[in-house]
């Protein structure tokens, strides 16, 4: 007669991966970004392995929480693991050619950079099709499957991306606000519009600038970049302007920069993609990377 002793059962592996996950990015609140879930069920999985172990893995502090040393021990192991699961998991789908390449982009980036490219990568690749996914935050290419990503960051951050353009930044606006703006001290007559992810545009540049900050109060604020492209555009205020992405606009004309001066952000434009390359993501690269003739898209 077989036997069948029960054998010893491990935690859940969603509750290791949000160990990992918080232990990576330092935080329960992001790691549950990540993994689209709620910071409470991070917290939930991450106790149920102590509970499990019998080990604490995170101090809980009043600011934040820190790995002990049991957590650093054991979270480069993990990240290898799911590293490993999501490269194997890139292989089995690539094993069947593929008509769809997958992009993740920043949504300013998605609509005011690629979108005019669009054209040009379609005749470049026939039969080949874009997807494309507006993200806040750059996807972990080792585990997300997508094909590449598109943000801008410090390159720092992305040593294996490629730089496709500094982000500098310098106030726009159409040619009739431009008119009224002889000098920095004139801005505080006009309207200043204000991007929400970029909320520290204005100080950033005003720092820079050497001028006093600027009175952001009433200031209009957007949660996309190209609906504060297209206030500017209509004449209904300055924007701050990131260079890459008005690119069209102002050789349009229907942007004009309100100074010859542009400052760094110290993030580049950076294309990522995993390790593995099919042909036609090698080609699509080569085309995102390389001179693309733009149309005008005010």
């Amino acid at each position: 007669m077989a036997v069948a002793p029960p054998r010893p059962k491990g935690p859940a592996l969603n509750a290791l991966r949000a160990f990992e996950a918080a232990a990576r990015l330092g935080s329960f609140a992001a790691a549950a970004e990540e993994l689209s879930v709620t910071p409470g069920a991070v917290s939930q999985h991450i106790k149920a392995v102590e509970a499990w172990s019998g080990v604490a893995l995170f101090r809980r502090r009043a600011q934040g929480v820190e790995l002990t040393e049991a957590g650093r021990q054991v979270a480069p192991v993990l990240a290898g693991a799911f590293d490993g699961i999501g490269e194997a998991t890139r292989m089995i789908r690539e094993m069947k050619p593929r008509a769809t390449l997958t992009i993740a982009a920043l949504p300013s980036v998605a609509q005011l950079w690629l979108y005019p490219r669009m054209a040009a990568i379609r005749a470049a690749l026939p039969g080949v099709k874009l997807s494309i996914t507006a993200l806040e935050t750059p996807p972990n290419l080792r585990r997300d499957l997508f094909d590449l990503s598109l943000f801008p960051r410090d390159p720092d951050d992305c040593p294996d991306g490629v730089v496709l353009a500094p982000d500098e930044i310098f106030p726009v606006a159409s040619p009739q606000v431009a008119a009224r703006v002889r000098e920095s001290g004139d801005l505080s007559a006009e309207t200043l519009l204000n991007d929400e992810s970029w909320f520290a545009d204005w100080p950033d540049w005003a720092e820079a600038e050497g001028i006093a900050q600027p009175d952001l109060t009433d200031a209009p604020r957007f949660s996309l970049y190209s609906l504060a492209v297209a206030e500017a555009v209509a004449g209904a205020g300055v924007l701050m302007g990131h260079g890459f992405l008005l690119d069209p606009q102002l050789r349009a004309g229907v942007l004009v920069p309100l100074t010859p001066r542009r400052h760094t952000t110290g993030r580049a434009l950076m294309l990522d993609r995993p390790q593995r390359a099919s042909g036609d993501l090698s080609r699509l690269i080569g085309l995102i990377s390389g001179p693309i003739p733009l149309g005008v898209s005010a």
